[in-house]
C-alpha cells in the first residue's frame, strides 16, 4: 500500500458531519419504529418484510441492474487495456482488490463504482470519459471510484435507507387504501382511522426528513471519495480538473438528450450528476456542488505544496 502522504489528514469536520447525519437518521428512524409498534402492534410485520425484501434486491443486484440501465459492457484486459492497467495499479496503490472493468459507449462523460463489496465491484466508464480526460485526471476519477468502493459506500447508503423504505411504502399504502374507498388497513372507525391518519402524517414527515439527511449523507461521501482520490493519486488538482471538464461538457447542450435521460436512473451513482442545470438546490442534492468541491480540492492542493 502506498505511504500516506504527510500532508493528508483526516478531515474531522467531514467525519463529524457524516456521524452527525448517521446518528440523526437512527434517532428518526428509531421514533418511527417506536410509533408504528404503538400503533400497529403486531401489523409493522408485512412492511418491514416487504423492505428487507426490497432492500435486498437492491443490495444483492444494485450492481447488475445499474450496469444494465446504462448498457454497459464488462471489458475484458485483451479489450481495454490501458483502462484495466491504470485500475490494477491504482487498486494496488489503494490495497484494494481489483475490481471488473466495465465500460458504456455513450457521449456522457461519467463514471461510477458499484457493486456490494470489494470482490464483487465494479468500475464503469463512458467512452465519453475515456475521451474528453486525459490520463492524469482519467486516473483521479478512477480513484475517486475507487474509494467509494474502499468506503464500503454501496452498502451504506441502502442501510441508510431501508427505514425511509418503509415509511415510503406505509405512505403509498395509505394513498392506495384511499383511493380504493378504504385506510388500507382494515380499520374504518373513528379511532382507528384517526391512527391512522396519524401514522400516514408521521410517514410523510419521517420520508422528507430521511430524504434530506440521506442525500447529506451522499454528499458527505462524495467529498469523502474526492479526498480518497487526492491520496491515492497525490494530485487533487487533476481531479478538479476533471470535474470542471465533465460539468462543461454535459452543459454544452453538445450531449444527446437520449444520453442524458438514459443516465437518469444511475445519476446519484455518477462522479458527477447528470444534470444539465443546476435547477435543483444543493440540499436537495446527491452531489456537492462543483464549486464546493473544486475549493476542497484546491485546499488540500494548498496542503500538499506546503509539505513539499
Amino acid at each position: 500500500m502506498a505511504r500516506r502522504p504527510t500532508w493528508y489528514k483526516r478531515d474531522l469536520q467531514l467525519s463529524a458531519r457524516m456521524v452527525l447525519t448517521m446518528f440523526l437518521l437512527g434517532a428518526v428512524y428509531t421514533v418511527f419504529l417506536i410509533i408504528l409498534w404503538q400503533v400497529f402492534r403486531l401489523g409493522l410485520a408485512p412492511l418491514i418484510v416487504i423492505a428487507l425484501v426490497l432492500v435486498g434486491v437492491q443490495y444483492f443486484f444494485a450492481d447488475k441492474i445499474a450496469l444494465a440501465a446504462m448498457g454497459a459492457r464488462v471489458v475484458s484486459e485483451q479489450e481495454a487495456p490501458q483502462l484495466h492497467a491504470i485500475i490494477a495499479r491504482l487498486a494496488q496503490q489503494a490495497n484494494l482488490p481489483k475490481p471488473k472493468v466495465a465500460i458504456v459507449d455513450t457521449s456522457l462523460p461519467n463514471a461510477f463504482a458499484t457493486g456490494r463489496s470489494a470482490r464483487s465491484a465494479v468500475v464503469c466508464v463512458t467512452t465519453g470519459l475515456l475521451n474528453r480526460l486525459d490520463i492524469a485526471e482519467l486516473e483521479a476519477v478512477l480513484a475517486h471510484e475507487l474509494t467509494h468502493i474502499i468506503n464500503h459506500d454501496m452498502a451504506v447508503m441502502t442501510i441508510a435507507t431501508f427505514i425511509s423504505m418503509v415509511a415510503s411504502l406505509i405512505t403509498n399504502s395509505f394513498m392506495w387504501g384511499a383511493f380504493y374507498g378504504g385506510y388500507g388497513y382494515g380499520r374504518r372507525d373513528r379511532e382507528g382511522g384517526s391512527a391512522i391518519m396519524f401514522v400516514y402524517l408521521i410517514s410523510v414527515l419521517v420520508y422528507v426528513i430521511s430524504f434530506l439527511l440521506i442525500r447529506a449523507l451522499s454528499r458527505y461521501r462524495e467529498y469523502a471519495a474526492d479526498r480518497g482520490s487526492a491520496l491515492i493519486t497525490g494530485a487533487p488538482a487533476n481531479l478538479a480538473a476533471a470535474l470542471m471538464k465533465i460539468e462543461s461538457a454535459i452543459k454544452s447542450g453538445r450531449i444527446p438528450e437520449r444520453d442524458l435521460r438514459q443516465a437518469q436512473a444511475v445519476s446519484a451513482l455518477f462522479i458527477f450528476p447528470a444534470v444539465r442545470h443546476n435547477s435543483i438546490a444543493e440540499l436537495f442534492s446527491t452531489h456537492p456542488s462543483l464549486e464546493h468541491r473544486i475549493a476542497r480540492l484546491q485546499a488540500m492542493e494548498r496542503q500538499m505544496e506546503r509539505a513539499r
